[in-house]
């Protein structure tokens, strides 16, 4: 612990966080009853955080939502290709 008695404290000497208040007047089971709760918020946070990922990682949905894009993309680098291919020819 630091000197400050409600900052803990890492081994090197960094403050990482600080102590909860207290809840005075809970008993065990409110206290049971309020980490269910939050397991449960944390649950749905995770599996909703999962179809994101899962959403955003999908690359063929990613190809049909932007194909104009994609399109233009190739078109660009195509365009690169041949003008480099065409400036190498000039100079043989």
């Amino acid at each position: 612990m630091s000197k400050a008695p409600d900052v803990y404290v890492s081994g090197a000497g960094e403050p990482v966080g600080r102590r909860a208040p207290g809840a005075p007047g809970r008993n065990s089971d409110q206290i049971r009853a309020d980490i269910e709760r939050q397991r449960d918020e944390l649950s749905h946070s995770v599996e909703a955080l999962r179809g994101k990922v899962a959403e955003l990682t999908d690359w063929r949905r990613q190809v049909r939502e932007h194909q104009r894009e994609l399109a233009i993309g190739a078109a660009i680098v195509g365009f690169a290709i041949g003008a480099r291919i065409m400036l190498r020819r000039r100079r043989r």
